[in-house]
């Protein structure tokens, strides 16, 4: 056995939802092995004391765009066009190199939070790649396509630039290491491109066995809009052009139709909600309960850290919660269990890989993180579940591992050389980012 954490309290996450006080986790070539209350008659090569600790599957980020770590608090006290302005005009003049050390310094903030898996999408996702392949996190990445096709104008996929740029990365990142990187297909939403855009993305997701990765109604402008132009909303005319046809997940849902959301439903579509990010930017978030109610899975995500500030999924789990509770008027609404098997299981069936993680289980993939639970915040605990929900923070992780391997304990990153990053960052990405316009 490669490393036993042992006396720990292990949230598995399972169908009976089962909390084990004082056991003992075994992990051997990157899975889990045992989980008992007897120690290993075999000693372990490794034993991490799990005293005082709380271990659970990691964390899936669901929706985020790491390299705009680069851009953190730059247009926070904006309104929304006068953000976007501002953020697109930085946006063009990032370059891969900017992008690569924005992700890796986003990934770093993500495993020092316990996120061992992040759907992002955005641009140069052959950058971002690259940085999830060091780092040894899992993710599902797409390029954020956008732009409008005229109907008169001749459309190729083979030479259109943002489809060529999918299909290089496709053909080297899809897949990398049995599916640590996955490459999914992406739009940036309904309002930014157009059908012939739509049809030919989707064409190709299916071919390649590709996810598909877009934000969908989260303002009730984008939905006038869509319902003015074309009579339906957002979600039924992308299900018209087949774009939901693959695995799907859709960052916002905000103000879907309650027919859309039973329709995409059906077709397996996963919402996922950014409570943070949404009431940061002064809009309404996902209906939590009334897309469950459709058959919508549900999943959480944080946005860019331009958006949400930072990428600490456990105050996105307990805005999640407190959101639908203030929402309902319930305060037993999405109980504890619930919040965080959106960030764990749920999660892992969004990017499709509810058969290798999510759960604490033997057979799983060892994507976990440790929680201290020794801070005095965290005493006394009579109920773990909602100890991670409404008293736990990033800040209390203590480890971070992916398939066995330990990418951050105790504010150390073995495979990120974080000085190096910061230096990347401040020398190059920023100086390129905030130069004065000539």
């Amino acid at each position: 056995m490669d490393t036993l954490i042992s006396n720990v309290t292990i949230v598995t996450m399972n169908e009976k939802m089962d909390v084990l006080f004082g056991a003992n986790l075994g992990i051997d070539g990157g899975k889990i092995v045992s989980i008992s209350k007897v120690a290993p008659k075999e000693p372990p090569k490794t034993i991490i004391d799990g005293t005082g600790m709380v271990v659970m599957p990691g964390l899936i980020n669901c929706h985020t765009a790491l390299a705009t770590t680069a851009l953190r608090s730059f247009c926070d006290d904006l309104t929304g066009a006068e953000a976007l302005d501002a953020q697109l005009r930085k946006e063009a003049k990032m370059d891969s190199r900017a992008a690569r050390a924005s992700a890796l310094l986003g990934i770093a903030e993500c495993l020092r939070f316990g996120i061992t898996s992040v759907s992002d999408n955005y641009y140069y996702p052959a950058a971002t790649a690259e940085a999830v392949a060091e780092s040894g996190i899992k993710g599902n990445l797409s390029l954020s396509a956008y732009r409008f096709i005229d109907q008169n104008e001749d459309f190729d996929f083979d030479t259109d630039e943002q489809c060529r740029e999918l299909v290089k990365v496709t053909e080297k990142w899809h897949n990398h290491e049995d599916g640590r990187i996955k490459i999914d297909a992406g739009i940036h939403a309904e309002y930014t491109s157009n059908y012939r855009l739509w049809e030919a993305l989707a064409g190709f997701a299916h071919e390649q066995g590709l996810g598909m990765q877009l934000n969908l109604a989260q303002t009730q402008g984008e939905v006038e809009s869509c319902l003015d132009r074309t009579g339906m909303g957002p979600g039924e005319l992308l299900a018209c052009h087949r774009l939901f046809a693959v695995p799907a997940t859709a960052a916002g849902c905000n103000c879907l139709e309650e027919h859309e959301r039973r329709l995409l439903g059906k077709k397996g579509v996963s919402a996922v909600a950014t409570p943070l990010r949404d009431a940061k930017a002064g809009r309404p978030t996902t209906p939590i309960l009334d897309c469950v109610k459709a058959g919508m899975n549900v999943a959480l995500g944080t946005g860019g850290a331009i958006e949400c500030g930072n990428l600490d999924m456990f105050e996105v789990i307990r805005g999640a919660s407190m959101a639908v509770r203030s929402t309902s008027g319930d305060a037993a609404a999405l109980p504890s269990p619930a919040a965080l098997m959106m960030a764990t299981v749920c999660g892992a069936r969004a990017q499709g890989r509810a058969t290798e993680c999510g759960m604490i289980k033997e057979g799983m993939d060892a994507d976990l993180c440790l929680i201290d639970f020794s801070a005095p915040h965290l005493i006394p605990c009579h109920n773990v579940h909602n100890g991670l929900v409404f008293s736990a923070k990033g800040g209390d992780v203590a480890m971070t591992m992916v398939r066995g391997r330990i990418l951050y304990q105790n504010g150390k990153f073995p495979t990120i050389d974080l000085k190096s990053v910061v230096e990347e960052l401040t020398t190059y990405a920023l100086p390129k980012l905030f130069s004065e316009d000539k």
